[in-house]
Parts: structure tokens; sequence; C-alpha cells
């Protein structure tokens, strides 16, 4: 037995059985009668049903053949495969149809760029600054920091006395002062060091999210039909946090290295001269293990920020759809999943651990083995040639020689693996920008449009280049202030229709002309202020009602109450506490959908556009307020050109003029009534499917 549940306000208002619930004639009977109401309003000829069953047949007929016909090509195209040639040539041509078939994707493999970072990556951060002024005076700090480093080691080296019984050169108050006021300096440029990078690295970050920012978005919608959210949250999060924390601090500390190890060289060189004859060699050790380690460790970090886009993408889905997932019980396939993403990020980033484990190892290696050269050339030299307190300060430099030039190479492996973050934030920052917002030279009348009449010129239209046309030569024109109803199979074309009509989507080919001026000609902002939209899912933003009705604020509250009247929607906001100031959570999600709809009629009733479109806008709702936005819209929106889109029949039969889409073309329009009254309508096939689907449900 099937219990039917009545749900109003929240609460259960009847259960029972379904003619019980239609005898009780409660809140059931007028949703149903709600719906019969809205059959009856079809007007359907006699004769539809037997001609639609015959046109059936013949559909059945007619594909029952095509499918011999391509049963009988199929087992002829496998003959001549089989006959065709070698497995290594099947294997290259399955390799070229799944590339062609990649191609034709919507959404593509993550780009990323192969090679040698470009030096214009480099240029361009360091530039990106103020201008750039900050580079040279960092330099110009951390040169004197090294400086006084040395002359105060240099100077102790040199004043004390460098064995028993011999006379100080200084007093220790002069030794003292001297070293401290050296101490005190090098503490002082590294401090101005410090900060200089660290208002670069924040001036350098910021200019390049901003911009990053302003090019997503500005990015048409083809960008974000074909790019993941993961994507793009990989790369304002990720790749932005390496260049605001760590980019600025390793460029500092490359350049610090780099300072100290000539300092070190130089003092090296000035006490043994002879070191200079390993040091050569030695640095075209390193330049050669750091070439050959940075062709793999790039590419593998490459990898690793692209494989960290899926794991967001699917933690972003798994968190939005968790009550579907939990409700069909798929806990476990997203589980996997998350694991499969884990490993495949794990697998490269693991092997780039282990990549510099291995530049590590040989560097260390090489300065131990120039570390021991130079102890050795020390203690081989005749007692005397040397300043016994220089021999130490050698071997103190030897030391730091060994860790200094492991760090130098390793400090540029580590800069050009972390820089990959800024070549791929200004891939995000060359996005194609849609049209502009405003053009100045090319602006409609503050009045337009004052017909609304819409003229169609064989409109083609494609999502993408590689893709094939979704529109394939529309023309039709819609008359001003009339209602116009488009209807069509799944894919027929109609979504895309209307978002043509708002520049979601650029044409191919063809032009859209809304009193006689070409849409295309127009800025964005010029187009789509004057035009309204009711859309099949609702947006509504976290704030208030008076925000989600007047965002821009432009209209008083008398007539945010009048649209709001008019919505039906009045009396439920005044018996709220707040009234116009009531909360909308995000996405709306403390109100029902039919209210979330009726609020977007009301944004509509506001705007007062010439021009309304409706995707679906009831496909949400249920028979009686899709009854109710319909008898709002007739009265309302008398005089404007009204473009309806829906799959519920009973809504666009009242219209004016009905276009019927079916693969991207224009297969039927003209009246309802002359397209009823055809037998070989397509119209009126849809008409008697959705009447046949909806006798299920018993009179009463």
């Amino acid at each position: 037995m099937i219990v039917w549940l009545v749900l109003k306000e929240g609460h259960i208002i009847q259960a029972g059985k379904y003619d019980d619930l239609l005898q009780a004639g409660t809140d059931f009977s007028i949703l149903i009668s709600a719906h019969h109401e809205a059959i009856e309003a079809m007007d359907i000829p006699t004769h539809s049903s037997e001609d639609s069953d015959e046109n059936v047949l013949l559909d059945i007929s007619v594909m029952n053949c095509k499918n011999s016909i391509s049963s009988e090509n199929d087992i002829d195209i496998l003959a001549k495969e089989m006959q065709e040639g070698s497995s290594d040539q099947k294997a290259i041509k399955e390799k070229k149809k799944a590339k062609r078939s990649r191609k034709k994707q919507l959404v593509q493999e993550e780009e990323r760029v192969r090679g040698k970072v470009n030096m214009k990556v480099y240029l361009s951060y360091m530039a990106s600054a103020y201008k750039g002024l900050l580079i040279p005076l960092i330099i110009i700090a951390q040169t004197l920091f090294q400086f006084l480093q040395i002359a105060s080691n240099w100077w102790m080296a040199w004043a004390n006395p460098q064995t028993e019984g011999d006379q100080p050169k200084v007093s220790p108050s002069v030794l003292l002062l001297v070293y401290m006021a050296l101490a005190f300096g090098s503490s002082w440029f590294i401090f101005v060091r410090a900060i200089l990078v660290a208002a670069f690295g924040l001036a350098a970050s910021q200019k390049l999210f901003f911009k990053m920012l302003r090019s997503i978005f500005h990015a048409p919608m083809s960008f974000f039909d074909s790019t993941p959210a993961g994507r793009i949250l990989n790369r304002v999060s990720v790749d932005q946090s390496v260049v605001d924390l760590d980019i600025p601090f390793r460029l500092g500390g490359f350049a610090s290295t780099t300072i100290q190890l000539i300092g070190i060289v130089a003092v090296m060189s000035e006490v043994t001269w002879q070191v200079l004859l390993l040091v050569v060699p030695m640095a075209v050790a390193c330049l050669w293990m750091q070439k050959y380690y940075m062709s793999s460790s790039r590419e593998l970090v490459r990898i690793v920020s692209i494989q960290k886009s899926p794991i967001i993408n699917l933690f972003g889905e798994s968190i939005s759809g968790a009550a579907t997932i939990r409700g069909f019980g798929q806990e476990k396939r997203f589980m996997k999943r998350n694991l499969y993403l884990l490993d495949a990020f794990a697998r490269p980033f693991f092997c780039s651990l282990a990549a510099i484990e291995w530049l590590c190892l040989r560097m260390e290696l090489l300065s131990t083995f120039v570390f021991a050269f130079c102890m050795v050339l020390l203690v081989s030299v005749p007692h005397g040639s040397i300043d016994p307190s220089m021999a130490g300060l050698a071997v103190t430099y030897g030391l730091n020689l060994n860790a200094r030039l492991s760090r130098w190479i390793l400090s540029f492996c580590k800069l050009e693996n972390k820089i990959i973050s800024i070549e791929r934030i200004y891939q995000y920052s060359q996005i194609p920008s849609k049209a502009p917002a405003v053009i100045e030279d090319s602006r409609p009348p503050s009045t337009w449009p004052e017909n609304g009449t819409i003229q169609i010129t064989d409109l083609k239209v494609r999502y993408k280049e590689s893709l094939p046309l979704v529109l394939h030569g529309v023309s039709c024109t819609f008359p001003g202030g009339k209602k116009i109803g488009i209807v069509g199979r799944t894919g027929s074309g109609k979504s895309t229709l209307i978002q043509a009509l708002f520049r979601l989507v650029e044409p191919s080919t063809g032009r859209i002309l809304i009193d006689n001026i070409n849409i295309s000609g127009i800025g964005l902002h010029d187009l789509r202020s004057h035009l309204s939209i009711i859309p099949q899912d609702p947006a509504l933003f976290e704030g208030t009602i008076r925000g989600n009705l007047d965002p821009l604020e432009e209209h008083s509250d008398k007539e945010i109450w009048e649209a709001l009247d008019k919505s039906q929607l009045g009396d439920i906001i005044r018996e709220k506490e707040q009234k116009l100031d009531t909360p909308v959570l995000e996405n709306g999600d403390n109100w029902s959908v039919g209210q979330r709809q009726l609020v977007s009629l009301g944004r509509a009733l506001l705007k007062q556009s010439k021009i309304l479109v409706l995707d679906e806008a009831t496909a949400s709702v249920d028979t009686a307020t899709d009854n109710l936005i319909q008898k709002i819209i007739r009265e309302e929106f008398r005089d404007c050109t009204v473009c309806t889109i829906a799959h519920r029949i009973p809504t666009v039969i009242d219209s004016d003029l009905v276009l019927v889409l079916s693969y991207g073309r224009v297969a039927e329009y003209d009246t309802p009534s002359r397209l009823l009254e055809d037998k070989s309508s397509m119209f009126l096939k849809l008409v008697t499917e959705y009447s046949s689907r909806s006798s299920g449900i018993p009179d009463f």
C-alpha cells in the first residue's frame, strides 16, 4: 500500500491513500485540480493521437531500418579492419582516435609548460613590485652585510695576538669597539634587507593575485564551462600561498647565498690562492649536476601541481553533494576515488623528494672533497709561509664553503621549482577576456529597447573551437510585445539560444538584432542591463531580501514592496520581524524553491525590462505555483516581449508564437493553434506526449 504525505509550511497536514486524500477535498485536491486545469487548457485536436501513433510507428520502422543498415556497415568495417594490417598500425590508429576524441571534449587536460622556466617569468616577477626598484637595494644591503661580516672576522684575526708572547696590535677597548661597530652595522643591514624582501614580496604577490583575479572575473563563460573549479582553486590557493610565503624569501636567500659564496671564495683565494685551481672545476661539476637534476625536478614539480587540482575538485564535490552521496550509499566509491587521486599526487611528489636527496648527496661528497683538499694544502705548506691566524680564518671559511656551495645550488634549484607557481599564475593572468562592459563609441539610447523586437539571422553557435556547432543557422524574428514559447527535446539548443541572446556564448557566425541594434556591437553591461531573466535555478545571494531584489540600490522601499506584492511575496515578508532586512542564507537555503523563484520574479518586476526571458523558470515548482507565475507574467508584462523556454507544454500553449527547435535548427515557428492543426507537426507530438504522460493522474 502506498501512503501519500501532504506537506505545508514544514508540517505533515495529510496522510493516506490517493483516493481518500482526493475525497477529503483539501490541499492535495487543490494541487491535482491545478494540474488538470493546465491539461484542459491545451486544445488538442481529436485526430492527433491516432496520427501521432502512426508517426511513432513510422519513426520506429525508420529507426529499425537505420539500425539494420548501421549493423551491416559495422560488420563490413570490422571485416576490413581485420584484413587491414598489423597490430602496431591498429595501436597507432587507436592513439590518434583517442587524441581526436580528447580534442572534442569540452573539459581538456590541464595545460602545463614544458622545459626551462622562461627568463621573462623571473624578470616580470622582479619588476611587478615598485617596478623593480627594490631589487638593487636588496642586493646592496646584502653585499654590505657580507662585507661587514668578513671585515669583523678579519679584524679579530689580525688584531689578536697570534702566538703566546706577541704584543696585541691594538688595545682591548679599541678591539671591542671596532668589532661591535662592525657587528652592529652588519646586523642593521641584514635587518634592512629583511624589511625590503618582505615589502617586495607583499607588493609583488598582491599585484599578481589581483591581476589573476581580474583575468578570471573577466573570462568568458566558455572558460568556466571547460575548467573545473578545482583547477582555479588550486592556483588561487596553493600557488598563491607559495608566492605569498615562499618565493620572496627564496629569492632573497638565493641572493644572500650567492654574495656569501663570492665573499668566501674571495677570502680563501686571498689566504690560499691555490684553492682557485679547484674552485673552477668544482663550479663546472656543480652546474652540470644542477642542470641534470633540474631537467627532471622541474617537470616533477609541474606534475605535482597539476595532480593537486583533481583532489581539490573532488573534495569540493564531496562536500556539496554529501547528502546525495550518503543517500545512494556511495561513500566507499568516493573514498576509493580520493585515495586513488592521493596516490596519483604522492607518486610524483615522492620522486621529487628522491631527486633532491640525489642532488644533496652528491653536493655533500663534492664539498667534502674540496674541504679535504684545502686541509691538505694548508698542512703541507712550509712552516711560516702562512700567517697562523689567516690560516685559521681560511679553515673557518673553508668549512663554510662546503655548506654555502651546497646551499647555493639547492637554493637555486628550489627557487626554480617554486617559480613554477608564478608560471602557473601567469597562465591564468592571460585568459582571453570577454567583451568590454561598455563601448563608449557604440552605446544604445537610454530608452532602448522601445519595441523589444528580436531578429535572429543565420545564427551559428559552438561552445569551443574544437567542438561541433550547437545551433546551425537559426533564423527567426520575435515581434515586439509578443509572447514567444521555445520548445524542443533535450539538447535541441533552447538554452544555447538564450545564452547567445545574453552573449554568454559568442556566435560563430550570424547576428542578433534588438530593435535594429546588433547586440555584438555594444557593451555587455549595456546589453544585459536592459534584459531580464528568470532562470531555472534561481540565484539568491547571502544578505537580505532588499539586497537580493535591488542589489545596486536603485529603487525605493515603496517600489520594492510593490514588486513583492505583485509577486505574491508581500504578505510573507510582512510577517517577518525584520521585513525587507529579513536574512537570506547562502544560495537562499532558508527559502523554498518556489519562494526563490518568486523573488527572481520580483527582481524582474522591479527592473521593468522590455524583454523578459524565462529559462524553464517553473520546471522546479508545482503546477499551482507555475500557474501563479504565468498569471503574474500575463498581467504585468503584457506589453513586453516574453521568451519562455519550457518542458511543460501548458506553460507555452497560450503564447502568441511557438518556436520548435530540433538538433539546433528551426523545425517549426508559428502560432500554437496552427501547429496543433498540422498532423505532421513536431509541436503536436510534444503536446500529445505530455498529455499522455499526464493522463496517469486520475480525475476526481
